[in-house]
Parts: C-alpha cells; structure tokens; sequence
C-alpha cells in the first residue's frame, strides 16, 4: 500500500478499505508517513467526506493506536460523558457524583481545558489536595470502592488522534466532520465506555455555530457508536449564553456542588438531569428517561449526591469539607459589578465575549502550559429574557488584577443586549439523537 494512493483515492471520492485506514493510522503514529501526506488526506476528507464505515475504521484504529483501558472489572455498564465544550459548562462535575450516587459506575478520563475557562480537570483542582493524576489501579479500585473517580488523561491514549488533531489545527482541515466525530469516539473508546452520553454544543460560544452543523456532527458520532458496538446518545445543546450563572474555575465548582444540592440555576439542573436521566437508561439502572429523573431529584434533595462529590474529593486527596464549605474554594480579592445602562430586558448574553473575558482574566489558557487563576471569573445576576433596570446588577466579576479587570471590562463592553421587548423564548435541549 502506497499514501499518496489513498490521498488519490479519497481526493476523488473513493472509500478506502478498513486495511488501508489502519495502514494510514499506523504508518501516521510510527512516522513513516510524513506530514504532508497527511495534511492532503485530511484535506482531501474535508471535501470528500467519510462513509460511516470509513468513520468507524478510522476512530477504532486510532482508539488502537496507543493505551486502552480495560474496564471489564468494574461491575455494571460504564457510561461515559463527552461535552463538545462551552462556556460555564460544568456539567461533569455535576453529572459524575449524581449518577454515581444512583448506581452507575463513572470512571472518567477529563482533559485540562484550552480556551474559556479551565477543563473539569482544573476546576476539580479548586478543591484544596485533590489530585488528578491516579495510577490505572488507584483509578479503577476507586471507582470499585466509592462508584466514581475523574482523573486526567492518560498520555499514550490515542497517540495517532493527538498527532492528527494537531495537524488539522495548522491545515484549516479542523471543521471535517468525520476527523471531528473520529477523534471525540477515539477518546472515548480508548477509555473504556460500554455507551457514551454525547452533549453537543450549539451557538455563539461553541464549536458548531449552527445547528445544521451540530445535527451532522451528532449523526455522525452516534452513527460511530452504532458501527462499533457502543450504544450511544446525543443531546444537542444551546449554547447562545453561558450555562448556569458562574464562569470561572473555583466559581464553577460552588455552582455545581449548590446544583447537586438542588438549589443551582434552572437551566444547569435541567441539563444535568437530562444527561444523567439517559445515562442511567444507557446503563440499564432504569428503563425510562422519566423513572431515571425521578431517581436523580431524589438524590439531590436528600443530599446523597454532594455527599457522593465529597467521597470522591477525599478519596483524591482532597479537603471534603471545601465540598460541605464553600467559603474554603479560591477567591478573587477584586469584586467588580458591571451595571445595566438603561431599563429593559436581557435580549442576548454574547457567551463567545463572556469565554474570551475570562480568559483574559485568568481563568482560562490559551497554550498548554499557561497557568490558570482558579479564583477568578464571572457570576451572572440575569440571563436572556430576564428584566432589568437601570443601574442593577448584570454581572460580577471576580478578579485579582486591576489590569487584566480593565481588559476583561473591554471584552465584555458590547456582552449584553438589552430590549425594550421581551425576546422569545429560546430552547435549552434542541435535539436527542439516538440509534
């Protein structure tokens, strides 16, 4: 087998064979096929496509390409959650714990996050000790022993996606749905899921603008998962506006801990009993969305859902009493509140302008090995559709540096839209995808 036959091959719209897919992911990871070659598949992809075959070769070679965790020791179905990425989203942290505390076994890899604030990796780092970085048997006898355990990823998963992924992001080849939808269902994969819970992002502060886009990316994994043997679910999700009302690592993670406590914002709660309600339908606990709702509420008004959180702080390393104390998590020294100019109501809350703010402010990074300033972020007092008045509160922020205040205040100048009408209602699920 020769590359630059495949590059032909797929440049006029031929469908490579599962030997010549794995041939090109091995050939990719081992070096033997340089860059170049690779940029003009990938190219090639971006404008041909991926049959779903195609697709699922390509995500189980390079699920293969390097470690894979074997969690066939775990007892039960192991369900896995992905989130595509946005701003305030913290729902891992409150889905992980709950489900947990219902039955099902979370064993999850998370990543650190580039871009708006911090990944879940980070913002579990708020609390004081705890600790990312697990060996593989520490990792599974927590999840034996307690039920859940969120560590960092391993650094020879998918080895041949790292490679392609930072490829795509110099070629402009990052949008090819099927490059997309294959490295997210390599990960997850490689991780050990037996079905995998998929929140897609939709709007203005996430990866897929529109929800055509969106729609294509969520057939595309789900049809992975299908190919491969994983049940799997895609919830498709607004993200016009940051979700819940904290963005920022530390503020986050106080969000989450009140939500698994049944008193978080509406649109947060409603998510994560969304997600986790199918997680549990996906893990065989309950048989209807419905059953598995009424479970999680209960978990969340007896307090067994923070006291699950709290287990999996201590058994980290951490301090369980920043879980049952909120005042012990990082905080900011500066509090800046921004104002509303005049009466009306909150048309829009631009969630790319509140991502890059916070990034500027510190929560969040732009290289890898940027810090991050855990106290720091922003806390929404209104979100679309609410009514406000001159001179009241739409945000606080949360800083510990004048100047990087001052450039956050400019990021964030033209944030809020404000009418004089109140705008329609706007859905917070759009969409569940299923096989």
């Amino acid at each position: 087998m020769r590359m630059v036959d495949m590059i032909a091959k797929k440049r006029d719209g031929g469908e490579l064979t599962t030997e010549e897919i794995q041939f090109l992911v091995d050939g990719y990871t081992d070096g033997t096929i340089p860059d170049y070659q690779m940029s003009a598949w990938a190219m090639a992809v971006f404008f041909r496509g991926m049959t779903a075959r195609e697709t699922a070769d390509l995500t189980l070679a390079m699920a293969g390409s390097g470690e894979q965790l074997d969690l066939s020791s775990l007892a039960g179905i192991k369900v896995d959650k992905h989130s595509t990425g946005g701003v305030g989203d913290k729902t891992t942290l409150v889905v992980a714990p709950l489900v947990a505390a219902a039955g099902i076994p979370v064993a999850k890899m998370s990543g650190r996050g580039l871009g708006y604030s911090g990944g879940t990796i980070d913002k579990l780092e708020s609390f004081s000790g705890f600790q990312v970085e697990r060996t593989r048997e520490q990792f599974l006898q927590q999840v034996r022993d307690i039920g859940v355990s969120v560590i960092g990823q391993s650094g020879n998963l998918t080895p041949a996606d790292k490679k392609l992924y930072a490829l795509r992001d110099v070629t402009a080849t990052v949008e090819a749905v099927p490059l997309i939808a294959s490295s997210i269902m390599s990960k997850k994969i490689a991780a050990g899921a037996d079905a995998i819970l998929l929140d897609v992002k939709v709007g203005k502060g996430a990866f897929m603008k529109s929800l055509e886009e969106a729609e294509t990316l969520a057939n595309a994994m789900v049809a992975i998962g299908s190919q491969v043997g994983r049940k799997t679910v895609a919830v498709i999700s607004d993200m016009n506006q940051p979700l819940g009302f904290a963005v920022g690592n530390a503020l986050e993670v106080k969000e989450a801990v009140e939500t698994l406590d049944g008193r978080g914002p509406k649109d947060l709660t409603e998510l994560a009993l969304s997600i986790g309600s199918r997680m549990l339908v996906l893990g065989g606990l309950v048989s209807t969305v419905e059953e598995g709702r009424v479970k999680l509420e209960e978990l969340m008004t007896s307090g067994k859902a923070v006291d699950k959180l709290a287990e999996m702080v201590e058994a980290q390393g951490g301090d369980k009493q920043d879980v049952y104390d909120l005042s012990r998590l990082p905080q900011a020294k500066i509090i800046h509140q921004v104002v509303a100019e005049q009466d009306g109501y909150v048309e829009a809350i631009d969630a790319e302008a509140v991502g890059h703010a916070s990034v500027v402010l510190g929560a969040g990074r732009l290289t890898k090995e940027m810090p991050i300033d855990l106290a720091v972020g922003f806390v929404l007092h209104k979100k679309r559709g609410d009514e406000v008045r001159a001179g009241e509160a739409l945000m606080t922020i949360h800083a510990n540096d004048e100047q990087l205040l001052q450039s956050a205040l400019e990021e964030l100048r033209n944030a809020f839209s404000i009418s004089t009408t109140i705008p329609s209602a706007q859905p917070l699920i759009y969409k569940i995808i299923e096989a």
